[in-house]
């Protein structure tokens, strides 16, 4: 069985069939492009994966587990991450802090029972995650408002990471970044790839999709109309299989 499989997941909104049994699988180390016109079903799939909408029918599974009625804690805990287009980044805090933003480590103070962060092990702890992701950063103690688009989703991307993550979902990662800021995003996603860590690419930009991606899977209407390698498909294809013109 594959790391992430889905079997004709279904999900409704009423009388609007948002997922009409919706079936793909993702291998350890595999980065697969979701792509579909807005209202295609992406968005639906993924909070569906993560647990925040219930499925309808189907099954989801993920390293061997059943995740259908899990809550999105329960699936998080067992390894998949989202890192949403809006990042929910705190700006006005540091870099460090965003990382471990909820999971701060902590030491006793002056050997009482009171517990305060442990800010020194903090900073060091996001320096290394950095470093190893190979993202260019001022310093973990720089604000995070202050930083370039492509920088704040490296820091997304650590926080994601310090979970040990074994699929991590990106919606738009490179929307609204320039040039150079979208290929060291592409970069950080390579390096995921290297880490054998799992990745789902939501984008309208069907460049990064080719250039990163080892499998497309679009989605129209709420159903899987194309699950192709990179190697055996084109641009024209995949947009084709978008707009229904295949």
């Amino acid at each position: 069985m594959s790391l992430l499989q889905l079997d004709d997941v279904r999900k409704h909104f009423g009388t609007v069939q948002a997922l009409r049994g919706v079936t793909f699988g993702i291998e350890a180390g595999e980065a697969v492009g979701l792509v579909g016109d807005n209202g295609a079903g992406k968005s639906t799939l993924m909070k569906t994966i993560t647990g925040v909408h219930a499925p309808d029918g189907g099954q989801i599974h993920f390293d061997g587990i059943e995740l259908n009625g899990k809550h999105p804690g329960e699936i998080r805990a067992l390894g998949i991450e989202m890192i949403y287009q809006d990042l929910a980044l705190a700006h006005m805090q540091d870099v460090a802090s965003n990382i471990f933003l909820g999971r701060e480590p902590t030491r006793a103070l002056l050997g009482t029972p009171i517990r305060i962060i442990d800010r020194a092990r903090m900073e060091r702890e996001a320096e290394a995650m950095i470093r190893k992701l190979g993202a260019r950063l001022p310093s973990v103690g720089y604000i995070v408002g202050q930083l370039s688009g492509g920088q704040q989703q490296s820091v997304a991307i650590a926080r994601a990471l310090t979970f040990n993550p074994k699929l991590v979902i990106m919606d738009e990662p490179t929307a609204a970044l320039a040039v150079r800021e979208v290929d060291h995003v592409l970069d950080l996603i390579r390096e995921l790839k290297r880490r054998q860590i799992a990745i789902i690419l939501i984008s309208h930009r069907l460049t990064d999709v080719f250039a990163v991606c080892d499998r497309i899977v679009a989605l129209r209407q709420g159903v899987v109309v194309a699950d192709d390698p990179v190697a055996a498909t084109s641009m024209n294809d995949v947009v084709a299989h978008i707009v229904g013109a295949a």
